[in-house]
């Protein structure tokens, strides 16, 4: 008998994916669903999403955690993601974009997050779908303190995830929540229809606490630390200055060097503007050197040098950042300050 195999949220977990599929005895013939959240926090999001997009017969909804994928709303599980994807992320968000918010079956509605009860499936709101921010807090007020799937009757079962429980929440076979928390230690679960029987393999392990730590480095790391402005740049700097993670607190220190390092050059670049300004006073004179000025890219300073106006303050205010200040570098023929290196993993 064909079956529909719905899984509920992998966040990642291909080991429990793969075990998961072999106590239920899938079979080539199976419909393999995903209730969404495929990705993020576990350790091998890049392997999921393949095997959906491979797989013959399956089907996938989007997450909350695709839609952030899919809308460009990172928080620190996306910025791992994208570092696990590499190259091929851009594709994978293609992907994404391509899936349904819902899917109704012979036997079941899937949904990710939740539904309106009584509003039909194709006027339901991506967002209370997929249970976004927006759309929990809306659904929140709609139901006026009580869950959704305390309200719903049918006419056809629901089975959705998001919301992480220790056991599969069944309510008169009418709601099948199956998100057991497999990311953070718990179990991953399917529910197999039309017997409507539950199945659950625990997790290896809480994948999210080790993740968030293993890709910390790698997260600092891709930040645009040369592109911040010096306000945005202390302040991130300040925020991660005891970090406890050796591979982090590595990379940080090396930052720290970096920015005294960059805050250094200052004197330097001053003073090779004010060099240049006194050529172009000498190769135009008083009277030329404006004209000689107009056409150069660093014309706004070497009007204030000019003037008498240009000191270290002056220079701070007109350079916003480093990535402005190595420029201005280049420029005047000086080294910028490369961002330091980051620390290989131990196990490297």
């Amino acid at each position: 008998m064909r079956r529909h195999i719905i899984i509920g949220d992998i966040h990642g977990c291909l080991g429990e994916l793969e075990q998961l599929l072999a106590v239920v005895g899938a079979t080539p013939e199976d419909v393999i669903v995903s209730v969404g959240d495929l990705v993020d926090r576990g350790p091998e999001s890049p392997a999921v999403v393949r095997f959906f997009r491979e797989y013959p017969n399956t089907l996938a909804i989007a997450g909350n955690h695709e839609r952030k994928h899919i809308r460009g709303i990172f928080s620190y599980a996306q910025e791992i993601t994208r570092l696990q994807f590499g190259s091929a992320y851009d594709d994978a968000v293609a992907w994404m974009r391509t899936l349904p918010y819902a899917l109704e079956l012979d036997d079941a509605i899937v949904v990710h997050a939740g539904l309106i009860p009584g509003l039909p499936l194709a006027s339901q709101q991506p967002e209370i779908l997929c249970g976004s921010t927006s759309g929990e807090k809306e659904l929140e007020g709609l139901m006026a303190g009580v869950y959704w799937h305390e309200r719903w009757t049918g006419p056809k079962p629901v089975v959705f995830g998001h919301h992480v429980v220790d056991e599969p929440l069944v309510r008169s076979g009418l709601v099948y929540g199956i998100d057991t928390g497999a990311c953070h230690g718990g179990q991953l679960t399917a529910l197999t229809i039309p017997d409507f029987r539950l199945h659950s393999v625990p997790a290896r392990e809480d994948h999210w606490a080790r993740i968030k730590r293993a890709w910390q480095a790698d997260v600092l790391a891709s930040k645009p630390w040369a592109a911040m402005s010096w306000q945005e740049l202390d302040e991130q700097l300040a925020r991660f200055r005891n970090v406890d993670e050796p591979r982090s607190r590595a990379y940080v220190g090396a930052l720290l060097v970096w920015r005294d390092r960059v805050d250094a050059r200052f004197d330097e670049v001053l003073a090779a503007v004010q060099g240049e300004a006194a050529r172009l006073t000498a190769e135009g004179g008083e009277h030329g050197r404006a004209a000689l000025a107009k056409s150069h890219s660093l014309s706004t300073l070497l009007f204030q040098s000019f003037r008498g106006r240009l000191d270290r303050a002056a220079l701070s205010r007109q350079v916003y950042g480093p990535r402005r200040l190595d420029e201005i570098c280049i420029t005047l023929g000086l080294d910028a300050a490369p961002l330091p290196a980051l620390p290989k993993r131990a196990s490297s």
